[in-house]
């Protein structure tokens, strides 16, 4: 071993060592918000998550959970250890991989290194290294259990044993690497499935060895050829492979009347002896080439083989068994993600084209008698002529982006898209907004944590921000510094190696520009998408590690002594990442973070026992998830996503026992909630029933899918309607009365009929399913509603619910006025006062991000107010200061910010004779609103800023002062009011 090769070996593991520590000291302790609850408990107990899923991380995930010994709480951790360990891992090759390129530059054979070269080597593959292990998005991830900090691992590695292919002479040796190339691609498509787009670029590397005379037209062709190869994986072999086996399934079940999984076996067994054959074809007959692609072949099979697991568990049926894919039919819907729709690529609709007729697609089967039976068809539309176009950019018809679209391209109502449009939108937003600003942040500056937040640039610095944005632990400006030094490493790389920028430059834009192009984001996202194109910063810290060459090669007029040069070199380059380290410390630490699960422990102890909670998005879903399966925590209540709700594989595992929750009381058989059946109930008025229908009645005629309430399609087939917007469900009053679930003074308000006008909108399958389960539940289980969920879930029965916590139950009792629902005083101050989980909350050191200020703040909050206003109409003043005391002692201004809600405290405080306290928060939000809105007018940014939400906090503390008879107080702030009330309506009012 050479010298330069043991000084390579132990530099790269210091880096590794560096990265790992970073990571591990940063790791989140528990799981965090979004997908992260749901992958943990799928790997704790290998269940199966949403598609296309990623087996190979939850078997590892798997693994990590068994060194919590036991320890229940410490799994999350143990699992969030393995993004900490493969990004660690990813460094490491990075590190390897800029020195390999480097050592192009010098042109040398290891062994003629000298002490410069090696120091230049080293200081490039560590500034290079260090960059990305410190880079925004890429540190985000790989503190917490999700999916791409192994997904960079596999890119890496693959990325570098491309080029360390290249450098190997034997032939017999260099095949030996690519079919270990295809086993890691292969082992990648577990995880995620980034790593094929780098495949394209790659290819390049083996048109540029393997061929002497290189030509424009022969670049091309590599690089097409690398295409194929990724059309094969992507869609030949994912979902194609399973697809051949279900056709053969079929035909086997169907036609010769053979049992359930013959076909598959036979396809199975067809296909390894085709590929054995073909192997041992090429070995006898020389044919390397073929050999060599038939082995990779089998090898890119061996990995994928980890999917097995998926087929394995579903047919278990786990709690969590998303798509239920435990037949091939139904694993190749999995692995094409087809519960998520599809979005136009090349060629489509825009978002005002209007479907015209509707033809069935490919068919969908079911079991049923030892057969495969056909149920439905997978709807097709056909859109009015000369409507579809080119590239289609603005596509999506969901709620509210029609009028974003408009907003954003200057469209008005009724005027049609053009192909100029598109552009503007494509480049504005899509890679304007969704990419280059998420570049900016990694390698130039972020202004903030908060949604939207925009760049730093050098000259910011000099510039005042609100103590908002200023104190912000994410504002980091890095003078652009790592943008620099990567353009020089850019620009040594054109000069000394052409043919591997060409390369880099291509991983560079198809893991970047054209993931965004790939992937058509709509006008909104549910939260910042940076991390999906952590690829592309991958390849730009390899530029950043390059320009400590361009360094040294500025400093050989100033610096003769080529050692000292080097030395010299590195030392400036590793500033750069030592300063985005320092930056970026505060807002990558999540260390003592744990509201996350707290916050889902506080909504499940929001619920009596044995409840049906009614939940929303991710962030109210996969916590709880998480705590049930993995912590085992409050298992009685059924968790009953509103998302998943609208498909038959969820109903059917609602209808299912969990744990300690015994099945959903669902009448509706499966017949009348399939793919395609009552997907939505239209709104039909029945001049008959116009003053109301009974709900028990009328799901028995859904589930006789009786002609008195369906109307024919287009298609011909029949529907279910809606016949009435008034429902009446009887009550039987006795009964309910022995279940002690009315508080005494309400019971007056008992009524043998609950009634409510739902209104005349068109109902989803969700909806028909909740309805179903008020119906034929009778009041026997607690229903709950999360407080977290939009207005239409509540299906127009907030008057009928009782705020509990954080979740509203539904109860057979009207109070008149209640449209936000009633406060039982008595069971939400045991719940809230002892029962939930606060830790951390109160500790300015943690770092709290916009998720958690956001949905499980504001929640927290709302409940205390409502509390402490209930027992203030109680008369119950005593209670009502230690629940706001609660409040502010479990989320105080210096951890957790004051928000519009807090400024709703105000008005109890007086009430409660807390002047002090009401003046002191009344001061500090409206000092603060005063410097934001003041800022936000200097700098023009009233567009993008929610100054409307400042106004708002300013209008409560002049109304609340106002109202306490604080007349100095209340004339201080209606002038800030007023001054800026004055300001922004110059804006248009914005």
């Amino acid at each position: 071993m050479t010298r330069f090769n043991r000084s390579n070996n132990l530099a790269g593991w210091i880096v590794f060592a560096i990265s790992f520590v970073t990571y591990a000291l940063t790791v989140e302790r528990t799981a965090s918000f979004w997908d992260c609850g749901e992958f943990i408990a799928c790997a704790f107990k290998l269940q199966v998550p949403h598609p296309p899923g990623a087996p190979f991380f939850l078997l590892i995930g798997r693994m990590f959970s068994l060194l919590a010994f036991g320890d229940l709480t410490n799994v999350a951790y143990w699992i969030n250890m393995v993004s900490v360990l493969s990004s660690a891992f990813t460094i490491l090759f990075l590190f390897w991989t800029i020195t390999l390129l480097v050592r192009k530059f010098i042109g040398k054979k290891d062994e003629e290194l000298s002490t410069a070269d090696i120091v230049t080597l080293i200081g490039s593959g560590a500034v290079g290294a260090l960059a990305y292990t410190w880079s925004d998005s890429f540190w985000f991830s790989a503190v917490e259990a999700e999916v791409y900090g192994m997904s960079s691992f596999f890119t890496a590695i693959v990325i570098w044993a491309v080029f360390k292919w290249e450098r190997i002479e034997d032939d017999a040796a260099a095949n030996r690497w690519l079919i270990f190339i295809a086993y890691l691609v292969g082992l990648s498509i577990g995880v995620h499935l980034l790593n094929l787009v780098t495949i394209p670029a790659l290819a390049l590397v083996y048109y540029f060895k393997k061929y002497k005379q290189h030509s424009f037209w022969g670049g091309v062709a590599a690089f097409v050829g690398g295409l194929i190869i990724l059309g094969i994986i992507n869609s030949g072999i994912i979902p194609g492979l399973p697809t051949m086996a279900g056709k053969f399934e079929i035909f086997f079940v169907n036609s010769l009347g053979m049992p359930y999984k013959s076909g598959v076996i036979v396809f199975i067994v067809l296909f390894i002896g085709a590929l054995v054959w073909g192997i041992r074809y090429a070995q006898k007959k020389e044919k390397v080439l073929l050999n060599t692609g038939l082995l990779s072949l089998a090898f890119v099979l061996i990995g994928y083989a980890s999917y097995l697991m998926v087929l394995v568990r579903a047919e278990y049926n786990p709690p969590i068994n998303e798509n239920n894919p435990d037949d091939v039919l139904s694993f190749v819907s999995y692995l094409k993600r087809e519960q998520y729709g599809s979005r136009p690529l090349l060629f489509g609709p825009s978002f005002v084209s209007r479907p015209i007729s509707q033809k069935r697609g490919a068919p969908m089967y079911r079991k049923q008698n030892g057969k495969y039976v056909i149920y439905d068809y997978r709807p097709e539309y056909e859109y009015e002529p000369g409507s579809s176009m080119l590239l289609p950019r603005m596509y999506s018809t969901q709620g509210g982006h029609p009028q974003l679209y408009r907003q954003m391209t200057g469209l008005v109502e009724g005027q049609k898209p053009t192909m100029g449009h598109n552009l503007s939108y494509m480049f504005s937003y899509q890679i304007g907004h969704m990419y280059w600003r998420y570049f900016l942040w990694n390698f130039v500056g972020r202004e903030s944590d908060e949604e939207g937040a925009g760049n730093m640039l050098p000259w910011d610095a000099f510039k005042e921000y609100p103590s908002s944005i200023a104190q912000n632990k994410a504002h980091d400006n890095y003078f652009m510094l790592p943008f620099i030094l990567g353009l020089l490493g850019l620009v040594v790389m054109y000069y000394k190696r052409k043919k591997d920028l060409i390369v880099l430059g291509l991983l560079f834009l198809l893991t970047g520009v054209a993931l965004v192009i790939y992937l058509n984001s709509p006008p909104t996202e549910p939260r910042e998408r940076d991390y999906i194109y952590v690829g592309s910063f991958y390849i730009f810290c390899i530029w950043i590690g390059m320009g400590v060459v361009a360094i040294a090669d500025a400093l050989s007029k100033l610096v003769k002594i080529a050692s000292s040069r080097a030395i010299v070199a590195t030392s400036i380059g590793l500033v750069v990442p030592l300063m985005m380290g320092v930056k970026g410390w505060d807002n990558h630490n999540r260390d003592n973070r744990y509201h996350s699960v707290d916050f889902a422990k506080n909504l499940l102890n929001s619920c009596a026992p044995n409840a049906i909670l009614f939940t929303g998005g991710d962030n109210d879903t996969f916590p709880l998830w998480y705590v049930q399966e993995v912590e085992g925590f409050r298992t009685d209540v059924r968790v009953c996503n509103l998302s998943l709700l609208g498909t038959d594989w969820y109903i059917d595992q609602m209808k299912r026992q969990t744990y300690l929750s015994e099945a959903l009381p669902i009448s509706l058989e499966k017949e009348n909630y399939a793919f395609g059946k009552n997907d939505i109930v239209p709104f039909y008025e029945v001049p008959s029933v116009k003053d109301g229908i009974d709900l028990k009645e009328y799901m028995g005629l859904v589930k006789q899918e009786n002609k008195a309430i369906q109307v024919p399609l287009t298609s011909g087939d029949m529907t279910s309607i809606l016949p009435s917007s008034v429902l009446f469900l009887p009550v039987n009053v006795e009964a309910v009365k022995k279940m002690n679930i009315i508080q005494p003074d309400l019971l007056p308000m008992l009524a043998d009929s609950l009634s409510w006008t739902i209104g005349k909108g068109d109902l989803y399958k969700s909806d028909l399913i909740m309805l179903d389960i008020i119906a034929t539940n009778d009041w026997k289980r607690p229903i709950y509603f999360s407080s977290t969920l939009g207005g239409s879930s509540y299906l127009n029965l907030k008057e009928y619910m009782q705020l509990e916590g954080y979740a509203y139950r539904l109860l057979p009792v009207k109070v008149p006025g209640a449209s936000e629902g009633y406060v039982n005083s008595k069971v939400m101050y045991d719940n809230l006062m002892n029962k939930m989980f606060w830790r951390g909350l109160d500790d300015e050191k943690v770092y709290y991000d916009n998720t958690y200020l956001g949905s499980p703040v504001f929640t927290a909050r709302i409940a205390f107010l409502r509390l402490a206003g209930q027992l203030i109409n109680e008369g119950k003043k005593e209670e009502a200061k230690k629940a706001i005391d609660k409040a502010l002692a479990v989320m105080p201004d210096k951890s957790i910010p004051y928000d519009q809600i807090s400024a709703s405290f105000i008005a109890p405080l007086f009430e409660l004779g807390e002047t002090k306290k009401a003046l002191e928060i009344s001061e500090t939000m409206a000092t603060r609103a005063d410097e934001v809105l003041t800022w936000a007018r200097d700098n023009g940014t009233t567009k993008r800023r929610d100054t409307n939400v400042y106004l708002y906090i300013l209008q409560t503390i002049v109304q609340e002062n106002r109202q306490a008879k604080q007349e100095e107080a209340a004339k201080k702030y209606e002038a800030i009011f007023q001054k800026h009330l004055t300001a922004f309506n110059m804006y248009g009012g914005e």
